[in-house]
């Protein structure tokens, strides 16, 4: 039976992405004062995060056939208000080999509801014969924005993070009723083939050089989110507010930037997009390694927000328009490689930040972003009209 308030395809896709993102970036906020209650480093607390891409990276890989027999519909039903629950058991461990296990299960059900809201918004688009898969991410970041400033204020108020996140898990489960309850997946665009695909596609050389030029904005997105408010309590000894104001900060420039993208992209080609781009998160990561006070971090924290913001996409799009193998093939190599990188992000930017210092998590994404802008014409210089 369905239930709630009735929306247009787009916009159950937009608030899809919205409220799994509050409900995924609840945490994000409050991991310093996680970090404190396990009295870790940030290597340790590194290594456990890393939880959730291997249970992502599972999703990605095995889900699609369980996604297939639930449904578009009961697996997002179930699974952000699940994800949700999750986090909130999850900040009651404070053994890190615990914390790890825990968030194991909440990576895979972020990897189902990430299948699920991607593959709708590719058909949503085919359906209404416009672009919305940059606006639908830009929906997903705003809402990470709204967790991050929730975070921020219930931090500044005392709250700790499990009665923070105990809050929270409730209320995605009314959001989910209300904005998603009516919601029916969109016609497949394509003809669904039998054969069946392998579970692990090997990245080819090209797809090699989309992952070169997209690993910095991809270690960069994680180190905004994972560390930020870290940063700012090790470098700045800053409160609670301004620490969950900086994950907050990454979020909403990387959702302006997105919600104004397609046009233009659709403008210049892929590769001057991406070396624009990549100038914006050297420009970005620099500052935050070198900034004097919390004020110039934040400007930092906005760029690399705004620089990160549609690298993943445009690999995504690069992927879907090789013709050496089907686009599927290529799209899905292309998603398992890059999630190697979120499964090393953790433990590395972590092991950097305990030995030389919090900035250096930031720093090591200068050189990155360098070879970003080198790599940027494995995009292609052909504009996109």
């Amino acid at each position: 039976m369905s239930f709630g308030i009735d929306l247009s395809p787009e916009r159950r896709v937009f608030a899809g992405f919205c409220i799994h993102a509050i409900g995924m970036g609840s945490i994000f906020p409050r991991m310093a004062d996680i970090k404190q209650q396990m009295g870790v480093g940030e290597q340790t607390l590194g290594f456990s995060l890393i939880g959730l891409p291997v249970g992502t990276l599972i999703a990605l890989t095995f889900a699609t056939p369980l996604i297939e027999r639930m449904g578009f519909r009961r697996t997002l039903l179930s699974a952000i208000p699940l994800a949700a629950l999750f986090y909130a058991l999850a900040v009651h461990v404070l053994s890190p080999p615990l914390f790890f296990m825990a968030l194991v299960p909440i990576g895979f059900l972020i990897g189902c509801i990430e299948i699920v809201l991607n593959t709708e918004a590719d058909r949503v688009e085919h359906l209404v014969k416009r672009r919305i898969m940059n606006r639908a991410h830009s929906f997903w970041s705003f809402g990470f924005f709204s967790a991050g400033l929730a975070g921020a204020g219930m931090a500044q108020l005392g709250l700790s993070p499990q009665m923070d996140l105990g809050l929270i898990a409730p209320m995605i489960a009314i959001c989910v009723a209300v904005f998603l309850g009516k919601f029916e997946a969109a016609p497949s665009r394509v003809v669904e083939h039998d054969k069946e695909r392998p579970k692990f596609s090997l990245p080819t050389i090209a797809i090699l050089g989309l992952v070169a030029v997209t690993l910095s904005a991809m270690l960069m997105e994680g180190a905004g989110i994972d560390w930020s408010a870290i940063y700012m309590r090790n470098i700045y000894n800053s409160g609670p507010f301004i620490a969950g104001v900086a994950v907050a900060t990454v979020a909403l420039s990387q959702a302006i930037t997105r919600f104004f993208a397609d046009r233009y992209v659709e403008k210049h080609s892929p590769a001057s997009v991406s070396r624009f781009f990549s100038g914006m998160l050297l420009a970005g990561t620099v500052i935050v390694f070198l900034a004097p006070s919390p004020l110039l971090s934040l400007l930092g924290f906005a760029l690399i927000g705004i620089g990160c913001s549609v690298m993943f996409p445009l690999a995504m799009s690069a992927a879907a328009q090789m013709t050496d193998r089907p686009s599927a093939i290529n799209v899905a190599s292309m998603v398992q490689t890059a999630f190697m990188a979120f499964l090393l992000g953790p433990p590395l930017l972590g092991t950097f930040g305990q030995h030389f210092g919090a900035q250096w998590i930031y720093g090591v994404g200068a050189p990155l972003a360098v070879l970003s802008w080198f790599t940027a014409g494995a995009f292609g210089e052909k504009t996109q009209s």
